[in-house]
């Protein structure tokens, strides 16, 4: 089942975050599929770009977002 979720990017205690689809039996970090976007929490203020067309595409296919994913989107 294919997932689309935050995987984590930068270095300690400043961190950013890709949101890309991925095998959702895989760890965090590892291999994905595709980077539809990304969120970044610490710039003032936060940064957030995210392709709304291959979201749509993949929430179409059947792939699930995590619950932070789904908050972001809304915005």
């Amino acid at each position: 089942m294919t997932a689309i979720r935050l995987t984590r990017m930068g270095r300690n205690k400043k961190p950013f975050y890709r949101i890309v689809v991925t095998d959702s039996r895989k760890r965090r970090d590892s291999g994905w599929i595709e980077s539809i976007g990304y969120y970044n929490p610490i710039a003032e203020p936060s940064v957030l770009k995210l392709d709304a067309e291959r979201y749509n595409y993949w929430l179409s296919v059947g792939a699930k977002p995590s619950e932070k994913v789904k908050k972001l989107a809304a915005k």
